[in-house]
């Protein structure tokens, strides 16, 4: 996916960091070597993942391997702490400085606001964020967590100001709907933000793509020893969608979970999936679904907005 800002086009799987650590080097520069040998070139990480050490095992990989260049680092900053948010020019400064020199680097090729605070004026954040470009530690920005409207506003006011706007979102995408947030002042898309992403094809980076391993085969109706995964994503309508992409992986002669993460990679805008692999082999599994082509009708009766499969 070609992101307004940067020289080279992201890799449409994206490789989530939470797992990485300075602690766990090995697993780390494994699932690192194995996602840049099938052709991937993009890693997300964030501030406050593994308290920084997220960022600090990505800085020791790219120090040892010497592919700065080669590689493109979604970061993120400015998520709230326990007294509440940091969406805020002085907290922006300071977490994108630590996550500087914790990953080693001289910028970062996107940089995301994790969270919102919508009793900031806009013009406050996109003059924080220009101000950080202009120097060249950013090359492009993003969002995390935004509603369409604030990204709007936000664009509209860098727009009439001669200011960098942001150029891609990232909220959660996944065949499986959430019943309510993942994690307190999330945003999963709707009907509507799915509809705003189509009419200005605005790039997405989806986040929990796999909702959480659900299409994996490891839960059921009846098990209900994870109370996360019953709260967020249990329910009929889920479970319908559960039994369609087994159906359609029977026919194509692939899994469930490749199916669902097929799904967030055939959307009518474009797309990328950010996976989290706890191991090279789970990474692998993600990778097949780069090469399963879905129609539009699969897509659609997948999402339950077909009551039969129209190819």
């Amino acid at each position: 996916m070609k992101i307004d800002g940067l020289n080279q086009a992201c890799s449409q799987i994206v490789l989530g960091s939470m797992m990485f650590s300075p602690a766990n080097m090995k697993l780390t520069g494994d699932l690192l070597e194995a996602f840049v040998e099938a052709g991937g070139n993009t890693i997300d990480t964030a501030h406050v993942y593994n308290n920084g050490d997220s960022e600090r095992a990505l800085g020791l990989w790219l120090k040892e391997r010497g592919s700065r260049e080669e590689i493109i680092i979604l970061d993120k900053g400015a998520h709230p702490d326990l007294d509440g948010p940091r969406v805020t020019p002085e907290a922006i400064k300071q977490d994108l400085h630590e996550s500087l020199d914790r990953l080693q680097v001289d910028y970062i090729d996107i940089y995301m606001l994790h969270r919102d605070d919508p009793s900031v004026p806009v013009s406050v954040i996109i003059d924080a964020l220009n101000e950080h470009k202009q120097a060249g530690l950013i090359h492009s920005l993003g969002v995390s967590n935004w509603t369409n409207e604030r990204i709007e506003e936000a664009n509209k006011y860098a727009s009439e100001n001669g200011l960098a706007g942001f150029v891609v979102n990232s909220p959660n995408l996944s065949l499986a709907k959430p019943n309510e947030p993942r994690w307190a002042g999330c945003i999963s898309v709707d009907q509507e933000s799915l509809n705003w992403h189509e009419k200005h094809q605005f790039p997405l980076f989806s986040w929990s793509s796999q909702a959480g391993g659900f299409f994996s085969g490891r839960f059921s109706p009846d098990k209900k020893d994870d109370p996360e995964a019953v709260r967020v994503y249990y329910s009929e309508d889920n479970w319908e969608r559960f039994r369609r992409a087994q159906k359609l992986a029977g026919e194509k002669g692939v899994t469930a979970i490749e199916v669902a993460l097929a799904y967030v990679l055939h959307q009518p805008f474009p797309t990328c999936a950010i996976i989290g692999p706890n191991t090279v082999e789970e990474l692998h599994s993600s990778l097949k679904a780069l090469d399963l082509p879905l129609t539009a009708g699969e897509v659609n009766w997948l999402d339950l907005k077909e009551e039969s499969l129209v190819r």
